[in-house]
C-alpha cells in the first residue's frame, strides 16, 4: 500500500464543503440522542464497581439491544460471541485503555462516553457515506441526497442504533463504506485492489462475521470473476477468511473457554455452599421441632407449613424463570449454528410487523420491549394508518428497484440485501427480533428510492414524490423520537 492510498483512504473521512449543513444539523441531532441514554443511564452505569457484567447486562433496556460493549469497555475480555464478532473485542481494546486512564482520573467508569463516542463518529460517517452512495453514485441532486439521508435516519432501528452500545451502528458505517467505495470504482471502471479487500473484510467480518460475506459481493461486482485467480482468490479471500476464524477458534480455546470454565466452577461453588447452608438450616430446624414435638404440635405444624410455602415459592420462581426462555420456532437441526436457525415461525406475519414494520415504525403495544423477557415475537400495531405507511414505503422500494435494474451499483446493494434476507426470513436467523439488524441491509430502501428519484427527475411527478418523502421522514422522526423519549423517562 502505498502513500497515495493512504491518503485517499484518509480523505474519505473528509468533509466536503457541501456536506457540511448536512453534517452540523445531524451531528447535533445525533449528540441530542445519545445524551438521552447518557442522561438515563449516567446514575446507574458511573459507579465503579467489580462486576460490570452483571451491572450493565441486568440494568440496561432497549428493545434487544446488548450493553456488552459498555462491559468490554469497563473491563476487558472477549465479552462477545467470537465466532460472530471475532475480532470486535480487540478492536475495543483501545477504548478500554482510554477508561482505565479517565477512571483513575475522575473516579467515575466514563465506559458510557467513550462508548457514545464511538457510536457519534460510527453515526456521523454512516450518514455522510449515504449522502455521497446518493449524490455521487447514484447521481441525484443535492436537495435529494439531503431529503433521503433524512428519511433513512428517521427509520426507527437506524435511530436506535445510533443510540445503544451494540455494535450495528459500527457495521453499518463499514458497509456504506464499502458501498460508497465499490459504487465509484464501478463508476471510474477500476478494481478494487489486494489491499482494500482485504482491509475491508478484517474491519468488516471482526465486527459482524456474516458481514464479511458482503465484502466477497463487492470484490465480484467491483473486480468480475478476476477474483478467482490464484494470487486474488488466496491472498484476498481465503487467507483472511482463514486467519479471522482462526483468531475466533484462538479467542474461544484461550480466552472464553477459561473464563466460561471458572465461572461454571464458580456457579457450581456457591450453589454447594447454598445447598449446605440450606440442609444445616434444616437440620436445625428438625432439632428443634422434634425437641418440642410434644409440647408444640401446633407450632411444629405452622413451622412445616411455612417450610412447604417456601419451598412452592422457590419452584414458583424457578418456573417463571424457565419461562423466558428465548422466544424462538423450532431450528433445522442442534448445532454450533445451525441452533441459531427456525423454520416454523410465520414469515408473512414477521414481515409485516417487524422486518418492515418495526424496523422503520415503532409499535406502541410493548414498546422497546425485549423479546427474551416480556415482548411477544408479533406485536400488532394500534392504528390502521401504521399499515398504510408501511405500504407507502414498501411500494416506493418496490418501484425504486425497477427504476434502479439496470444498474450494476444498484444491484450490488441489492445483493446486500438479499444475503440478509436469506440468514433472517429464508434460514429464520434471529427472525425473532429481526428489527434488531435492520442496520445491517435497511439502508436498501433510500439507495432504491434514489434511483426512483432519479429516473422521474425530468417529469411533473417528481415535485409530488419528494414531497411524499419528505411527509413520511417528517412522520418518522416524530412518531419515533417521541415514542423513544416515552419510553427512556415516562
Amino acid at each position: 500500500m502505498n502513500t497515495n492510498s493512504l491518503l485517499s483512504a484518509f480523505r474519505l473521512f473528509r468533509v466536503k464543503r457541501e456536506e457540511r449543513p448536512l453534517a452540523t444539523v445531524m451531528l447535533l441531532v445525533f449528540l441530542a440522542l445519545d445524551a438521552l441514554v447518557i442522561c438515563k443511564y449516567y446514575d446507574v452505569f458511573t459507579p465503579q464497581t467489580t462486576y460490570y457484567w452483571h451491572l450493565f447486562i441486568s440494568k440496561f433496556h432497549i428493545s434487544g439491544f446488548d450493553p456488552i460493549t459498555y462491559s468490554v469497555v469497563s473491563n476487558w475480555t472477549a465479552g462477545y460471541n467470537v465466532y460472530r464478532h471475532p475480532l470486535l473485542a480487540f478492536f475495543m481494546y483501545v477504548p478500554y485503555l482510554i477508561n482505565q486512564g479517565l477512571m483513575w482520573l475522575t473516579g467515575i467508569n466514563c465506559a458510557i462516553f467513550i462508548v457514545s463516542a464511538i457510536q457519534l463518529f460510527a453515526a456521523f460517517y454512516s450518514m455522510l457515506f449515504l449522502y455521497r452512495i446518493c449524490r455521487e453514485v447514484v447521481g441525484v441532486s443535492r436537495t435529494d441526497s439531503t431529503l433521503l439521508t433524512v428519511f433513512y435516519f428517521g427509520f426507527a432501528f437506524v435511530m436506535l442504533s445510533t443510540m445503544a452500545p451494540d455494535h450495528f451502528v459500527i457495521s453499518m458505517m463499514l458497509l456504506l463504506l464499502a458501498l460508497y467505495v465499490s459504487g465509484k470504482l464501478i463508476l471510474k471502471g477500476k478494481k478494487l485492489s489486494g489491499w482494500q479487500a482485504v482491509t475491508y473484510f478484517f474491519i468488516t467480518a471482526g465486527t459482524s462475521l456474516n458481514n464479511g460475506l458482503k465484502i466477497y459481493l463487492s470484490e465480484l461486482f467491483v473486480n468480475g470473476w478476476r477474483i478467482l485467480r490464484p494470487k486474488f482468490l488466496f491472498g484476498c479471500i481465503l487467507l483472511p477468511a482463514a486467519l479471522t476464524w482462526g483468531v475466533a477458534r484462538m479467542s474461544y480455546d484461550h480466552i472464553v473457554w477459561p473464563r466460561d470454565v471458572a465461572a461454571k466452577a464458580a456457579r457450581e461453588k456457591a450453589k454447594a455452599e447454598k445447598e449446605a447452608k440450606r440442609k444445616a438450616e434444616q437440620a436445625r430446624r428438625d432439632s428443634i421441632a422434634f425437641a418440642a414435638f410434644t409440647t408444640a404440635q401446633q407450632d411444629s405444624a405452622v413451622a412445616a407449613k411455612a417450610e412447604r410455602d417456601s419451598i412452592n415459592n422457590a419452584k414458583a420462581a424457578q418456573a417463571k424463570k424457565k419461562k423466558r426462555v428465548r422466544k424462538n420456532g423450532k431450528p433445522i437441526a442442534n448445532g454450533e449454528f445451525i441452533s441459531w436457525t427456525d423454520v416454523t415461525t410465520s414469515r408473512s406475519e414477521s414481515i409485516v410487523e417487524n422486518l418492515f414494520g418495526e424496523s422503520i415504525q415503532l409499535h406502541q403495544y410493548y414498546l422497546l420491549g425485549d423479546v427474551l423477557r416480556t415482548r411477544p415475537m408479533m406485536v400488532h400495531y394500534r392504528y390502521a394508518f401504521n399499515y398504510i405507511i408501511e405500504g407507502i414505503i414498501a411500494l416506493l422500494f418496490v418501484l425504486g428497484i425497477w427504476a434502479g435494474r439496470r444498474s450494476r451499483f444498484f444491484w450490488l446493494a441489492m445483493s446486500y440485501f438479499a444475503l440478509d434476507m436469506v440468514l433472517h426470513v429464508g434460514l429464520g436467523f434471529g427472525i425473532n427480533e429481526v428489527y434488531i439488524m435492520s442496520a445491517h441491509w435497511i439502508y436498501i430502501i433510500p439507495i432504491a428510492v434514489a434511483f426512483l428519484l432519479k429516473a422521474t427527475q425530468k417529469r411533473r411527478k417528481a415535485l409530488a414524490l419528494k414531497g411524499l418523502i419528505a411527509a413520511l421522514a417528517a412522520y418518522l422522526w416524530v412518531w419515533n423520537v417521541a415514542l423513544i423519549v416515552q419510553y427512556l423517562f415516562f
